[in-house]
């Protein structure tokens, strides 16, 4: 299975989590959120994010997923990449989580790509139209 980390903001990662938890109506296990606040040391959040890492590495793997690009916690998950054991995605959503959950039983390459195409196609502007169909009326 494959492990998965969240490095982001404050505690974005915690509400992401605690959302995907509701979507999918249980906690999953192998996944951790790593919050970053202003006042943290980088060095002291990337040793912490290489523990959490090696504990969530059960063979199959890691995607870390982080929130903004070019930010702190970015940059920090930037330096835990290890291009087929350790994936790095910037940019992580409700939709991208919850399809990593759902296809960490695929190899890590599938997985990373199936988060990613759940992000771009999460990203919709919600027309009135579709807004009535989706309600029926």
């Amino acid at each position: 299975m494959i492990g998965i980390l969240i490095i982001s903001h404050g505690g974005f990662g915690t509400a992401l989590i605690q959302s995907a938890s509701h979507v999918l109506g249980t906690s999953p296990p192998g996944l951790l959120e790593l919050g970053v606040a202003v006042r943290d040391d980088p060095e002291a959040v990337f040793r912490q994010a290489q523990s959490l890492v090696r504990s969530l590495d059960s063979g199959a793997g890691v995607i870390v997923f982080t929130d903004m690009v070019g930010a702190t916690p970015s940059n920090i998950a930037s330096r835990l990449s290890v291009p087929g054991r350790v994936e790095i995605i910037a940019g992580v959503s409700l939709p991208m989580l919850v399809r990593a959950l759902t296809y960490r039983n695929e190899t890590l390459a599938v997985d990373v790509r199936k988060a990613i195409s759940a992000g771009a196609e999460g990203v919709v502007q919600i027309l009135p139209e579709i807004a009535r169909a989706a309600n029926g009326s």
